[in-house]
């Protein structure tokens, strides 16, 4: 978005920063490519967005902090590495947008956000619950971190949406964990139901005024619009339902995100990464107007 690189940033509002690692991909790989071809993208989202007035990069300081140095060959050391560079970020700026990378770092990033916020709510975009238990060996698979999050208490199970998830899972009580422990679940046959204006209604209604973690997994979009990600599952919505949907996060108080899961090697034409750019966008947007409005009303 051409914005200025800093590698040690302090005082910023949000820090962009890369996560190019795909070591707990479950199918198909390149997930570690993504955040280099996001900012790629990226370079097309300059100006103001049509009829909101100032642009984000005037009410926020945004800055690049480059890439987390990841291992590609251990879980567990990628982990910790990820939770240490965002816990450090967040002790000199207000939160960081991620930009991955397989989910599995998300993890990290709950880690890191608790430890500054305490158990934030999250609102989560995916076609998948990741939920599951470990399997074949991976603790910290990309089917796990909302599992991990809710076991150690990172979590407000009970202020927690799961939106778009469909597909097929592993077992048929793949998503008993997360009902059992409190989590609403949208299917994506409900979202279509239901229409943005009412899943927006309950997003707020449920999350608050909570400290709220956004988390989009680039395969809650169907893969008509979304081809370049690892677990492509069609059937999903629009990306216009989905942007109309986050705008909603500007009503909420988000503390941080991330966008997760771009496959360039699959992407055509550049589609996906640059549908994560324009997501990455809605959320900075998003992150300014509710801090906005949340400065407007400690003055008054």
């Amino acid at each position: 978005m051409r914005l200025p690189h800093d590698p040690a940033p302090r005082g910023a509002d949000v820090v962009v920063i890369g996560a190019p690692y795909d070591g707990g991909t479950s199918y198909r790989p390149g997930a570690r490519f993504g955040p280099q071809q996001i900012r790629t993208e990226s370079g097309l989202i300059h100006g103001v967005g049509i009829d909101r007035g100032p642009g984000v990069f005037d009410l926020i300081r945004v800055v690049d902090g480059g890439d987390i140095d990841l291992t590609p060959f251990n879980q567990h050391i990628a982990i910790q590495t990820a939770q240490e560079r965002l816990s450090a970020l967040l002790v000199d700026n207000s939160a960081f947008l991620m930009l991955g990378g397989d989910h599995s770092l998300t993890l990290s990033a709950l880690r890191a956000v608790h430890g500054r916020h305490g158990p934030v709510a999250v609102l989560h975009l995916d076609a998948h619950s990741d939920t599951n238990p470990a399997m074949i060996g991976g603790e910290f698979h990309h089917g796990t971190p909302f599992r991990h999050g809710i076991d150690e208490g990172l979590i407000q199970a009970d202020a927690m949406i799961q939106l778009g998830i469909r597909g097929h899972n592993p077992k048929p009580d793949s998503l008993d964990y997360a009902r059992g422990h409190g989590v609403r679940i949208v299917t994506a046959d409900e979202f279509a139901e239901l229409g943005v204006k009412a899943t927006a209604d309950l997003i707020k209604e449920r999350l608050g005024d909570r400290p709220v973690y956004v988390s989009v997994d680039i395969d809650v979009f169907d893969p008509a619009f979304a081809p370049g990600t690892g677990t492509p599952a069609p059937g999903g919505p629009t990306s216009r339902e989905v942007l109309a949907l986050l705008r909603t996060v500007g009503e909420l108080n988000p503390v941080g995100f991330d966008v997760m899961e771009v496959s360039p090697v699959y992407d055509h034409a550049g589609i996906t990464s640059l549908l994560a750019t324009e997501v990455s966008a809605e959320l900075l947007f998003q992150y300014a107007r509710a801090h906005q409005t949340k400065k407007r009303e400690e003055e008054s």
